[in-house]
């Protein structure tokens, strides 16, 4: 296939996707073609290069350790601390996790070793558990959706290897009670993880701006944190920085095979071969920008989530669920029975070209829309605002999207343990992923899809999502 065929090919599939530049969640826009441009070149430069081998490769321990670097120079955390770039938020989360595994087993700990998660934490440290088999403790939420500080702390225990606190937390925009937490587990000698995946290249500038106390590695009893790159530091997916306190927590997460016949084998993160790509490209967002270009990025986001908050108050049937404590907005409807139904809303709102993330009523809260505000969607703000005002008064007088009670009811009774893959297909063209014998292909409206979802318990949910991925990815022969 000739060279031109191939990209024009590529670019057709592109067409398919949406428009990121119209959508408040999975890319982070920062409205400056330098930037992207730059950061394109850069991680064109790092091909060939492997990150499993730095010795072969000086450049990328060269380049890492610079990231690791400005991190730690805008979150603090001692002269001890140290740093790993990771794939993403998840490998950074999930390598925390296995960090305060492999310490309670190094330390002869009994049990099995248990976290500490508030229910809002996010699904990142969920599958670390599962992966590498550590019980969680959920722990509730107030009506302001911040962990309940008095109950994590009532719950730690000999067993305990990790306390989670998130700043701020993704589903509700909202920082948790950090400094109570991470004092309490520094009295136990329990490791405590600050998630700051999605806030970490922002927030320091927001709280500095608004003399707020910073939330970073200066808390004492923290010992690591994590913070994406790939979001409000405006780097291309995916990369991330794991901080830990000192080496030795560092080294928890490292593994080593000198055993097999091969080389001898070190890995710093989950991965062995890895592009360098992502990490090359923040590094030069990082040059770039400098801390002074972070800081506008930064401020004008919380601004356009401040101005987008203001606005959605004053539409008809929508609030704000919780004032935002960053730059994350939670757009909620007000429940009356003739007003919007905001899984409604983002249908309409998609029909006017913009995606807008819906979240299900869960652990307590309100269905409703997210919105992470990055630099590009603050520049957008007021037209956001009109697709909100739009396709609010054209959800208004629909209804609610509510499923029929007698099939929520029906889903709530299913034994997840005992379906088979036909009962799994009839209850995926029941949710509204697929017609009968047909692939899997989701409806224009989602709004029905969501509201089936929200109502069924979530091991079943679970099952279904698994079961359309299969079906999304089925080779092509």
């Amino acid at each position: 296939m000739p060279a031109d065929e191939i990209l024009s090919a590529l670019a057709q599939l592109r067409a398919m996707d949406l428009d990121y530049t119209k959508a408040t969640s999975y890319h982070f826009e920062s409205g400056n073609e330098e930037l992207h441009d730059v950061a394109t070149a850069a991680a064109a430069t790092a091909w060939g290069r492997n990150g499993l081998d730095p010795t072969a490769f000086p450049s990328i321990s060269a380049i890492e350790n610079d990231l690791v670097g400005a991190a730690l120079n805008l979150h603090g955390g001692g002269p001890e601390a140290v740093g790993t770039v990771t794939s993403g938020g998840t490998e950074s989360c999930m390598l925390a996790v296995l960090g305060a595994r492999e310490r309670y087993r190094k330390r002869g700990g009994e049990g099995r070793p248990q976290m500490l998660l508030p229910v809002t934490g996010h699904s990142a440290f969920r599958k670390g558990a599962w992966l590498f088999d550590v019980d969680i403790v959920d722990i509730p939420v107030g009506a302001d959706f911040k962990a309940d500080a008095g109950a994590m702390i009532e719950a730690m225990s000999d067993r305990t290897v990790l306390a989670v606190v998130s700043a701020p937390s993704y589903a509700h925009g909202v920082i948790d009670p950090v400094r109570e937490v991470a004092a309490a587990a520094a009295e136990r000698d329990i490791l405590c993880h600050l998630d700051l995946c999605i806030g970490g290249w922002a927030l320091p500038f927001i709280l500095e701006d608004e003399g707020r106390e910073p939330v970073d590695m200066s808390i004492p009893g923290i010992t690591s944190a994590s913070m994406d790159l790939h979001k409000y530091g405006y780097a291309p997916k995916g990369v991330s920085i794991l901080l830990s306190a000192n080496p030795e927590l560092r080294s928890y997460h490292y593994f080593a095979d000198a055993a097999w016949p091969g080389y001898p084998l070190i890995n710093n993160t989950l991965l062995s071969s890895r592009s360098v790509a992502p990490a090359a490209a923040a590094w030069a967002v990082l040059h770039l920008l400098g801390k002074q270009g972070l800081r506008e990025l930064a401020l004008k986001s919380r601004a356009g989530a401040l101005r987008i908050a203001e606005g959605v108050e004053q539409i008809p049937g929508l609030r704000v669920v919780v004032a935002p404590e960053a730059s994350l907005v939670c757009a909620g409807d007000t429940g009356a029975p003739e007003g919007p139904d905001v899984r409604i809303v983002s249908d309409e709102a998609h029909r006017l070209g913009w995606s807008l993330q819906v979240q299900p009523a869960r652990q307590g809260g309100p269905t409703n829309i997210h919105l992470t505000v990055a630099a590009g969607v603050a520049d957008r703000a007021d037209e956001l605002l009109e697709v909100l005002r739009e396709a609010t008064a054209a959800a208004t007088g629909k209804g609610r999207a509510d499923p029929d009670p007698q099939l929520a009811a029906i889903a709530a009774s299913i034994d997840v343990d005992a379906l088979d893959p036909a009962t799994i297909d009839g209850l995926m063209q029941v949710a509204g992923f697929k017609g009968q014998g047909g692939p899997v292909e989701l409806p224009e409206e989602m709004a029905g899809v969501n509201a089936l979802l929200e109502a069924s318990p979530a091991p079943l949910v679970e099952v279904l999502l698994k079961a359309v991925f299969a079906e999304v990815f089925t080779p092509n022969r």
